[in-house]
């Protein structure tokens, strides 16, 4: 049976873990000491998003993260989909698909307005889980200032 709980203080370990194995499917760098210090302030200040992990009965399996951006254009909070991996071993069986259903439905809990994401264009799987789940392509272009 597949549950989501709220990611605590004490899990820092275990999702930076998880992380790194997400991470690495795309070759992106990661320093895990800066992750821990960015879980450490995000996860008391519930303004800055919820993360969540995702349990197979007792087994974590995965995680969520979502990161909350007040916007006038969508008139409220919304949220960005920063994270969401699930290892490999439960791909394909549906746990993508009640892990959406279970962030749509949070959303609604915490009044958010809009739900946005990034997918990889090589990741086809994620993209049909995402259009499934009635998510759509968005008309403008994401860009990037790095400060």
């Amino acid at each position: 049976m597949t549950s989501f709980k709220p990611l605590q203080i004490t899990e820092i370990e275990i999702i930076t873990t998880m992380m790194q194995d997400f991470y690495a499917i795309d070759n992106y760098p990661i320093d895990i000491q800066v992750s821990k210090k960015l879980f450490e302030e995000f996860i008391p200040n519930e303004n800055l998003g919820k993360a969540y992990l995702i349990y197979n009965d007792s087994e974590i399996i995965g995680y969520a993260i979502l990161t909350f951006v007040f916007s006038f254009e969508y008139k409220g909070k919304i949220a960005f989909l920063d994270e969401l991996y699930i290892k490999e071993a439960f791909r394909g069986k549906g746990i993508g698909k009640q892990t959406m259903d279970f962030i749509k439905t949070e959303s609604h809990k915490l009044s958010l307005k809009l739900l946005l994401l990034e997918v990889e264009n090589h990741n086809q799987n994620a993209q049909k889980l995402y259009l499934a789940n009635d998510f759509e392509v968005h008309n403008r272009k994401l860009m990037k200032y790095k400060l």
